[in-house]
């Protein structure tokens, strides 16, 4: 057996998704954006509710990653690792054993190889589970952040990150940005984005969020996570505000260890609760939570996952928000270190979530939220509740009345030239220019034809051309510059800072793109050696914009935010004159050696 293909005309109707609840099939109409769709008010859906086994309710509260391209026809290397990690072979499987609700896609478990692809594979997961008696239609999701976190690739269309679109400060901008990725998303029958990432980043150490976040602003953060949201949802699929109750302010990655915020209560008010707030407001479909101790808000010493006072005491009942609410990976270190797996989903639903995310162990997860039940720690009355906003979510996305996708929405749709043209629009307003001296840029290929591109070539996100050296050279040769490139590293050795700096001698100007210099960085030796040999400098940070904190003497300094095609495109055009550098720092730069001293603030930027 293999996929229903997405060209395949033999779905089945509407009538046949909810073939089991014979009574539910008429006037099933849907209308967009309405939080109780037409047709399944709370006492149809309850009625879905009351008709699942016990264990149909546990899986269906857990979104599950699986390896393979297809649903039931996967690579032998898939198949294996599904048999290792999760004890099945196929997507299918999954589903029949254990009729889980949600599915994650990812690109290392081989999920988003092109876009029709993905449509095929989406269509296959829905019929597996519409295929089982009782079956609903499964919610499918992935981390589509842009920027750096991208799971589906070129030839979707791929915009700048959140900081980018924070240095260009338009909601409008935010807002188109969310409603094209949103359609695009559609269309391959991906209905959930976990994305904007509403935390505020308030630490240059931050090793997980960084460049994730809008900015240092939380009014700013605020106004684009709220754009952004209506931008998804829009489109109708639903935008999932992270990670409460705020990661912005951490110098460990929670998904290595457990990160600890020492925010007061006053200061969370003031600064992380911000944009969340305004992503209640805005009507988010969904929030993660975060795997962060926050002691001014629970003492207990539990991660925000596990916390009944964050997630249903502050969450649920003082921001009022009553949409659904998910984990952040159960496979991470954070909510791991302090109880066991067994013990963790259980917990988290004792803490108010509803969608349980990607357990290393979903046999033991499951089992464990059956056991509680049947123990009496849990009711089934509270895994009702959660089912309840899962399927309100469902029907409001029109997953109960269309779960299926089309080759054609896939070509009307993904990547199209008016979508290409608008990402490239957006990234023009987002390129920052810190230092220009003696008005260096822009160049012109007329006085400085020969341009050297060296720098850090760090893996580039999903889908793009890659590596950013070639991706930038390859831009400024199609300005009329005559580009090499030369790929140094992050960490480049006195063998390769000797060869570039002897390429520098035939070039014009030197062009580097930097990734995250710290003060022992050998970057720092490879720009400071090049700026030796008289060349005019201009150091591009692919990633962080502190980077300048560290190179206090180049001649002329830009900020991109990101190495994807599009911010990288953006930067050629702004040092080539194209456009004029219109970002805007959105957050601020203190001196490497004194972090109290800012060096540039948020707002600043130069132009030319």
């Amino acid at each position: 057996m293999h996929d229903s293909g997405t060209g395949s005309t033999a779905q089945p109707s509407r009538r046949t998704v909810l073939a089991a609840t014979a009574g539910l099939t008429a006037a099933l109409a849907l209308t967009p954006g309405t939080a109780r769709a037409a047709g399944y008010d709370d006492e149809r859906l309850k009625g879905l509710i009351a008709r699942m086994s016990l264990e149909e309710k546990a899986g269906q509260l857990f979104v599950m990653r699986v390896y393979g391209h297809s649903a039931t026809a996967p690579d032998q290397a898939d198949i294996d690792a599904n048999l290792k990690e999760i004890g099945v072979r196929t997507a299918a499987e999954l589903i029949a054993r254990y009729r889980v609700g949600g599915i994650i896609y990812f690109t290392w478990a081989h999920n988003t190889r092109d876009p029709r692809q993905i449509a095929e594979l989406s269509n296959g997961i829905q019929k597996a589970s519409l295929d089982q008696p009782r079956g609903l239609p499964v919610l499918i999701a992935t981390d589509q952040e842009h920027g750096i976190v991208a799971r589906v690739g070129r030839p979707a269309t791929l915009f700048p990150g959140a900081m980018a679109i924070g240095a260009g400060g338009s909601r409008a901008d935010a807002q188109t940005l969310g409603r094209i990725a949103g359609a695009e998303l559609r269309a391959l029958g991906i209905r959930q984005d976990y994305s904007p990432d509403a935390d505020v980043n308030v630490n240059p150490a931050n090793p997980v969020i960084g460049v994730r976040s809008f900015g240092a602003d939380p009014e700013a953060v605020a106004d684009l996570v709220a754009a952004e949201v209506r931008g998804y949802q829009s489109s109708r699929v639903a935008a999932t505000a992270k990670h409460f109750p705020g990661h912005g302010d951490t110098a460990v990655d929670s998904h290595y260890g457990f990160p600890v915020i020492t925010h007061s209560r006053e200061l969370w008010e003031r600064l992380d609760a911000v944009p969340f707030r305004a992503a209640v407001r805005a009507g988010i479909d969904a929030v993660m939570t975060a795997h962060i101790m926050v002691p001014a808000l629970d003492d207990s010493g539990d991660p925000a996952t596990l916390s009944r006072p964050i997630v249903t005491g502050i969450l649920r009942e003082e921001l009022g928000y009553d949409g659904v609410v998910v984990t952040d990976s159960l496979g991470m270190e954070g909510v791991r270190q302090k109880y066991g797996d067994d013990r963790v989903p259980v917990l988290a639903l004792k803490a108010g979530v509803d969608q349980l995310l990607n357990p290393p162990n979903l046999d033991l997860a499951r089992n464990a939220v059956l056991d509680a039940v049947r123990g009496g720690e849990l009711t089934e009355a509270r895994l009702d509740e959660s089912l309840l906003r899962i399927l309100r979510l469902k029907a409001k996305l029109g997953l109960l009345d269309q779960p299926y996708v089309t080759a054609a929405g896939v070509e009307r749709t993904v990547g199209t030239p008016e979508h290409l043209r608008t990402a490239d629009r957006i990234a023009d307003r987002t390129t920052t220019l810190l230092v220009n001296k003696e008005r260096l840029l822009p160049l012109s290929p007329r006085t400085r034809p020969r341009l050297l591109v060296a720098g850090a070539d760090p893996a580039s996100p999903t889908g793009t051309d890659g590596p950013p050296t070639t991706v930038l050279a390859n831009a400024l040769t199609e300005l009329g510059f005559a580009a090499t490139a030369l790929s140094t590293g992050t960490a480049p050795s006195s063998a390769t800072i000797a060869k570039a700096v002897t390429a520098a001698g035939d070039a014009d100007a030197v062009v580097v793109a930097t990734y995250n210099v710290s003060a022992t960085s050998s970057q720092r030796t490879l720009v400071n050696r090049l700026a030796a040999t008289g060349k005019p400098v201009i150091v591009l940070a692919v990633r962080n914009p502190y980077d300048i904190a560290q190179l206090p003497d180049v001649d002329a300094f830009l900020a991109s935010y990101s190495w994807t095609d599009v911010e990288l495109r953006a930067a050629a055009r702004v040092i080539a004159g194209r456009v004029r550098p219109r970002g805007k720092l959105p957050v601020p730069v203190q001196r490497a050696d004194d972090p109290a001293q800012v060096l540039y603030p948020i707002g600043y930027g130069l132009s030319y």
